[in-house]
């Protein structure tokens, strides 16, 4: 009887040992990346970084969110910058990035399991308004494909979270 007490118990030790290795591998994956504070959307000036050494080559931003777009995508690695709105005389404004010559841009894998989340639905017409109403942020979730195909075609202001040197979320801001 103590035998058998003792194999189960060694047993239950070793499940518990596997269950806590796997809850550990699993917390470094980008499902467990910290609530960021976010920026203003229509913030009017670019977002600083303070430490990032742009000398230094192009290179991934610090944790957090950036307000920014995706400026080129090569593989499965995007290069994006800041944007600021501006406001015009005769519409409500615009987003802008950094002027010709500067170069306050950055470069990050895309997670494997990014969200994106779309102001303009799944489907590259872009024709549904998929937005929170209230946030003026996307809302569909779609797949990392359609991020990749919309965002390297054309400019489209998002709010890029990345969290150890990867782009773990994208959410299109909705501009009419």
């Amino acid at each position: 009887m103590n035998t058998v007490m003792r194999t189960l118990l060694a047993g239950g030790t070793a499940a518990a040992a596997l269950l806590t290795t796997g809850v550990a591998a699993h917390a470094g994956t980008t499902a467990a990346y910290p609530a960021y504070k976010k920026p203003a959307i229509f913030g009017t000036s670019f977002q600083a970084d303070p430490g990032h050494d742009f000398t230094k080559g192009i290179h991934s931003r610090r944790n957090g969110i950036l307000r920014g777009w995706i400026t080129h995508v090569r593989g499965t690695t995007a290069e994006y910058e800041p944007i600021k709105w501006k406001r015009a005389v005769e519409t409500e404004g615009y987003f802008v990035g950094p002027p010709e010559g500067d170069v306050t841009a950055y470069a990050s894998p895309i997670a494997k399991d990014v969200v994106f989340l779309s102001a303009y639905g799944c489907k590259p017409t872009m024709t549904a308004m998929t937005v929170d109403r209230k946030t003026g942020l996307g809302a569909k979730r779609c797949d990392m494909s359609v991020l990749v195909k919309r965002h390297a075609k054309q400019r489209q202001p998002s709010l890029i979270t990345v969290y150890q040197g990867k782009i773990v979320k994208v959410q299109e801001i909705y501009t009419p």
